[in-house]
């Protein structure tokens, strides 16, 4: 019944609509087609003023409202590389956008069908089309040149003192592997991946994975003005390692290996400080749509001081001991035996030994 009725209503709907239509012609026949044509004519090319006045209104608002809320200052040198062409691209298209706008609603207004007002036919001109090619063309490739400057620097070989760092996605977190004493990152093997005591899959015939250590949690530290090259790859699907706060992304794809170097120039304690925002974080996100857990494909960057990177660094344990077969067991922390308490002998300000009490 209900499916009649909506029926119904929509055939009353349309009929009104060609009813008032029809009634608008005939009225228009008794008026004078040309007196009323004239009156539309004047009625759109205000209304066009119109519009563009409240389009710019508009955008001022707009960019007024979303002032505060835009990302912090960029938290490293090639960050601000893209700030810089950021902030040029839109300057050149906003002028390009603005002129072009007001000479569209300028020319619907000022040439609006009049009936003592001809036709001109203006078919073709060389130098005007010259001209409004090669400017377009000319402006846009210093813009690409600019661009294609700008992802050279964060492709190309990082610098011989930087802190290789390996980034790999997984539905749904990222896994963070830092190489040990060595330097140097041991060789990974995807047959050799095992949730369980293997996330990475790697070889534990290579000695230089005994000593690597790898976050789970999606935590990557940085050194303030020290290189840091990520490498990059993912376990299953496309993800992209998105660092906003650095103005950075790369993908990360399945059996191919990515990088991109930068040097973070502010620490996470002095951004709290800019921002004025004591919780806040530097985030890795993943910017490629990668399955039903997108969404809480999250991270943190840290970025500390060399002693407290270093720090940070002895208080991690192996990724070898206790996963590894046949590694040693992690070290437990030292206890004091049962019935005495370990206290430190101090001479000259020193401790020299430890004694039962």
């Amino acid at each position: 019944m209900s499916v009649f009725i909506i029926t119904i209503l929509i055939i009353l709907v349309f009929t009104i609509i060609y009813q008032i239509s029809k009634a608008s012609e005939y009225a228009t026949v008794l008026r004078g087609t040309e007196k009323v044509n004239a009156q539309a004519n004047r009625a759109i090319a205000w209304l066009l003023v119109v519009m563009f006045v409240l389009g710019i209104w508009g955008i001022w608002e707009c960019n007024a409202l979303f002032q505060d809320r835009l990302l912090p200052i960029a938290a490293c040198k090639t960050g601000e590389n893209y700030d810089s062409m950021f902030n040029m691209t839109t300057l050149v298209t906003g002028i390009v956008f603005f002129a072009t706008q007001l000479a569209l609603f300028w020319f619907c207004f000022r040439y609006q069908s009049a009936e003592k007002r001809t036709t001109f036919f203006f078919p073709h001109n060389n130098k005007l089309e010259i001209l409004w090619t090669t400017v377009p063309a000319i402006a846009m490739a210093i813009l690409v040149a600019i661009g294609l400057r700008n992802w050279y620097d964060v492709t190309s070989p990082a610098p011989a003192n930087a802190t290789v760092v390996e980034v790999v996605g997984k539905q749904f977190n990222w896994l963070i592997r830092y190489p040990g004493k060595d330097n140097e990152l041991g060789k990974r093997d995807f047959r050799k991946i095992d949730d369980a005591n293997n996330v990475l899959g790697l070889d534990w015939s290579d000695p230089h994975n005994t000593d690597d250590i790898i976050s789970q949690n999606g935590e990557l530290h940085c050194v303030v003005n020290k290189p840091v090259k990520l490498v990059i790859g993912s376990r299953d699907v496309i993800h992209d390692v998105g660092l906003s706060h650095f103005r950075l992304k790369m993908d990360a794809v399945p059996g191919i290996t990515t990088t991109l170097w930068f040097v973070p120039t502010i620490t996470t304690d002095s951004m709290k400080l800019i921002t004025k925002n004591p919780d806040f974080v530097y985030e890795i996100s993943c910017d490629q749509m990668c399955g039903k857990g997108h969404y809480s494909m999250r991270g943190t960057v840290i970025v500390q001081t060399q002693a407290e990177y270093d720090k940070w660094m002895a208080s991690q344990q192996t990724y070898y001991a206790g996963n590894a077969p046949g590694a040693p067991a992690p070290a437990a922390p030292a206890t004091a035996p049962t019935g005495g308490e370990a206290k430190p002998e101090v001479k000259n300000d020193s401790v020299k030994a430890v004694t039962m009490k």
